[in-house]
C-alpha cells in the first residue's frame, strides 16, 4: 500500500501563537509552560502546565469540531464512567487565527496505540460501559456528521476506492467479503444515539494499565452506535471481543456484523492516509488484520 499524507494545517499554529492568545484572553494562564503534545490532522495540541491542555484547530473542517465539543461535552461528562476532556476554558479568534479554540483538563496516562491495556478483559468491560452510558438518544441538534454515525452503505465509495491500495490480492478479496456481508445486515432502526464517533486506540488513554479516558470528541455525532463499536476490533484481541458485546448488552447481530464493516472501514482509511504519521498507520494494519482473521 502506498499511503497519502496528512491534510497540510491551513494557518500557522504555533506554541507563540497560543502564548499571544492566551496572554489576551485568559492572561491568568499565559505564563504557564506551553510545549507541543501532538500536532494531528485536526488540532494541534499543546501541554499547558501541569493540568491543561490547549486545542488549537489546524484547517477550517475541524472549526466547528471544536466548537461542538464545546457545547456538549460538560453535559455528557457528568453522566459517563470514564473521564473526558470537557472544555473547562474557551478562547475565540485572535491574533490572526480565525477560529475558536479550548482550555481542556490534562488527563494522565498514555494512548493505547503505544500502551494497551494491561488486562484486554478488564478494558473490554470499562469501554462497554463506556459505550452503554453514552449511547442514549441524541437531541434533534446534536452535531451533524456526513461519515460518521451514517448506514454503513454510506461508506461504500470510500471503502472500494481504498481497497485497491491494498497490495495483496488476497487480502481485498477478503476484505470485499466482509464489507459484503456487513452492508447486507439490517440497517439500524433506532433513535439516533450520541456518538464518540472517532474511537480508536490513539484517542483511549491507559493510566496504570487500565483504559482511564476517551479523548477528542471532534468527530461527535448521532446516529448507529455500531460505529463506536468497531472500536472492538481495534483494541481487544478476539478472545475479549465477545466480553466487549456483552458488557455493552445492546448490540443484536445485525449491530455486531456492521460494527466489523465499520472498522474496515476505518481501517482504510488509516492505512491510505497516514504516510506521514506511522502511529495511525499501524492502527490501520492492526485492525485490518483483526476484521480479517475471522
Amino acid at each position: 500500500m502506498t499511503p497519502n499524507s496528512m491534510p497540510a494545517a491551513e494557518v500557522p499554529v504555533s506554541t507563540g501563537l497560543v502564548r499571544r492568545l492566551l496572554t489576551e484572553q485568559h492572561p491568568d494562564l499565559a505564563g504557564l509552560d506551553i510545549q507541543v503534545l501532538a500536532n494531528g490532522w485536526d488540532n494541534l495540541v499543546c501541554r499547558l502546565g501541569d493540568a491543561y491542555l490547549v486545542r488549537l484547530p489546524r484547517r477550517a473542517l475541524a472549526a466547528q469540531l471544536v466548537v461542538n465539543e464545546q457545547r456538549w461535552l460538560p453535559g455528557l461528562a457528568e453522566r459517563l464512567p470514564l473521564r473526558i476532556p470537557a472544555p473547562v476554558r474557551t478562547g475565540q479568534p485572535g491574533h490572526g487565527y480565525p477560529w475558536s479554540w479550548s482550555v481542556v483538563p490534562y488527563l494522565p496516562g498514555d494512548i493505547a496505540a503505544s500502551t494497551p491495556p494491561a488486562d484486554p478483559g478488564d478494558a473490554a468491560l470499562a469501554l462497554g460501559g463506556f459505550l452503554t452510558a453514552l449511547h442514549t438518544p441524541a437531541p434533534v441538534d446534536a452535531p451533524a456528521n456526513p461519515a460518521r454515525g451514517i448506514p454503513l452503505a454510506g461508506r461504500t465509495t470510500g471503502v472500494m476506492t481504498q481497497l485497491p491500495h491494498l497490495d495483496d490480492p488476497a487480502e481485498r478479496a477478503a476484505a470485499l467479503r466482509v464489507w459484503e456481508r456487513a452492508v447486507a445486515a439490517p440497517e439500524w432502526d433506532g433513535p439516533p444515539m450520541w456518538l464518540h464517533a472517532d474511537l480508536h486506540p490513539a484517542n483511549i488513554l491507559v493510566d496504570h494499565g487500565r483504559v482511564s479516558a476517551v479523548i477528542d470528541f471532534g468527530d461527535i455525532t448521532a446516529g448507529d452506535p455500531a460505529t463506536d463499536l468497531a472500536v472492538a476490533w481495534m483494541i481487544l484481541p478476539a478472545s475479549r471481543r465477545e466480553d466487549f458485546r456483552r458488557a455493552y448488552g445492546r448490540a443484536d447481530d445485525g449491530t455486531w456484523a456492521r460494527a466489523r464493516g465499520w472498522a474496515l472501514a476505518l481501517a482504510l482509511v488509516f492505512l491510505t492516509h497516514s504516510a506521514d504519521n506511522p502511529l495511525m498507520a499501524g492502527i490501520g494494519r492492526r485492525t485490518l488484520d483483526a476484521v480479517l482473521e475471522q
